[in-house]
Formats: structure tokens, sequence, C-alpha cells
């Protein structure tokens, strides 16, 4: 499952998903983290029966937790299969089917948001 982590450095320098490891025992697999000295966001996955305990555990560290049920969204009706989004995509989500239409592994996906600025069609967007 994933869910998406913000958290305020104005609380101290607490290692937030470190400290969450080592409370509840927990692999947190971090997908993508932007992190600065004042706020940050991480992009996590924990095992889906695990989800609700590593949320309560950092939400009483004080970050914002966001359970993530899906990755990118494709509107089909704006999409004309041209495969802008295939290049730019670091994870290699999306692809091409056998009729050339285009298909997404939307687990692969960690919402970097390169594909939906690339899409000349505006047909992606992302959960946030």
């Amino acid at each position: 499952m994933k869910l998406l982590v913000n958290f305020s450095r104005g609380k101290g320098n607490a290692p937030i998903i470190a400290q969450a490891v080592k409370d509840t025992g927990v692999l947190i697999n971090v997908e993508r983290a932007m992190i600065d000295s004042s706020e940050g966001e991480a992009l996590i996955e924990v095992p889906d029966d695990k989800c609700q305990l590593i949320r309560k555990t950092m939400t009483g560290l004080g970050a914002t937790v966001r359970l993530l049920e899906h990755g990118i969204t494709l509107d089909t009706s704006e999409c004309v299969d041209c495969g802008a989004c295939i290049s730019i995509c670091p994870r290699e989500v999306f692809s091409f089917d056998r009729e050339w239409k285009l298909a997404i592994a939307e687990e692969r996906c960690v919402l970097c948001g390169k594909c939906v600025d690339a899409c000349p069609h505006k047909a992606l967007s992302l959960p946030l």
C-alpha cells in the first residue's frame, strides 16, 4: 500500500520514517522523497496489513499521512496513444499493448509528474 507522508521540520529534525520503522518493526520502502530544511514529502510503500499501524505511528510523530489507492490516472477520452509519456517515465509505467494502445502499470508509479507535463493532450493526472 502506498502512503504519501508530509511533515514539517518546525517540530525538530526527528527522522520520522526511521522512527516509525524502529517503533513498529515494519520495513518501509521509500519510493520518492523531497526534503528540505523546513518540510518534506515522501511516497512510501508498506505491507497492506501494516498500513494502518504505520499511518497511526507517523501521525503520532507529527506527519500528515494520506493513503493513495491509485497512482497516475489516464483519461482515455483525451489520450491519442502518442507515447510521449513512455520515454519520459523513469519507472517504465507506460507501454504499448498489442493494438498499440497505451497501457499503464499503475503500481510502478512514484508520482513524479513527468508524464503529466509531457502529455500534449493533458490526458494524465496525479491523485494529489
